[in-house]
């Protein structure tokens, strides 16, 4: 029987291969408390990296694809618009398996770019693991949803912040920059931070679709289902795997609510918006 101290050394790195922990998971009775505990924190590894990646580059994405929407120029309304209702009307999910189908059929020998003088062939095999293929699905999908975020805020600023800037003569790169784009932010933070939540509870389901683990590395989810399907008993490893997630959550919020306060540092105290977690149980 290992010591917490063995099942430490062993398995808390272990979701980042065979190499940085025990070859093998432990099995059947062999199974510890503490091996539960370590080995599902390590997963947590690539939950906060899904996460965190998807979130930084769905971020600016978002808001790119927020300002395209609310344009007036049909040729960036449209495509936006439709990008943004595909990936929110769809499942996550399905998301997953419709986009590892895809990445499946690309050739494995990689896609040849021919730029006249030299051809350059793009490897396409990594779209295929979860690192890379699920963490694209991951961006798209909160880049819709914060979009979505970002366009609403963008329609709720005031005129009257619009029409000063205009009054103060300011062209419309500075105006985004000093009016529109602070505004936007201030009024889609709290519902940009429960997209945040939902998305780092949502990296649970990248092993659990299409893509596969290696090595036996998953993330939290993965290896709480792995100790059920040994054990036969889920109230230890779920139970294990959402108090990881509550701390992440709280984490999150203590985060963004930093953030928050900084964007509304100008406003009374009366006036200033609190962030508050209101999960959404349907998307």
């Amino acid at each position: 029987m290992r010591t917490c101290l063995e099942s430490f050394e062993g398995y808390i790195l272990r979701a980042l291969g065979r190499d940085f922990g025990e070859r093998l998971l432990p099995r059947n009775l062999d199974i510890t408390l503490c091996d539960q505990m370590f080995l599902i924190a390590s997963g947590l590894i690539w939950n906060v990296y899904f996460a965190g990646v998807a979130i930084l580059f769905g971020f600016f994405l978002a808001i790119g694809m927020a300002v395209a929407k609310f344009s007036q120029n049909k040729w960036l309304n449209i495509p936006a618009s439709v990008f943004i209702f595909v990936f929110r009307g769809s499942p996550l999910f399905i998301q997953f398996f419709f986009f590892y189908s895809a990445f499946v059929l690309l050739p494995r020998s990689g896609i040849d770019i021919p730029l006249g003088f030299v051809t350059l062939t793009l490897d396409t095999s990594a779209l295929t693991t979860a690192q890379v293929g699920g963490l694209i699905v991951l961006i798209l999908n909160t880049t819709a949803y914060s979009a979505e975020l970002f366009h609403g805020a963008l329609r709720s600023i005031p005129k009257g912040d619009l029409e000063a800037a205009d009054a103060y003569g300011m062209n419309a790169l500075t105006k985004f920059r000093r009016v529109v784009f602070p505004s936007m932010l201030r009024l889609a933070w709290p519902s940009y931070t429960n997209e945040a939540i939902f998305l780092t509870h949502s990296t649970t389901l990248v092993f659990l679709s299409a893509f596969p683990a290696r090595q036996q590395s998953g993330e939290a989810f993965y290896y709480a289902r792995y100790f059920v399907d040994q054990t036969f008993n889920p109230f230890v490893a779920y139970p294990i795997v959402a108090a990881y997630f509550i701390l992440l959550t709280l984490a999150i919020i203590g985060l963004y609510g930093l953030v928050n306060r900084r964007l509304n540092r100008h406003l009374p105290k009366e006036r200033r918006q609190r962030i508050r977690f209101r999960p959404q149980y349907i998307r």
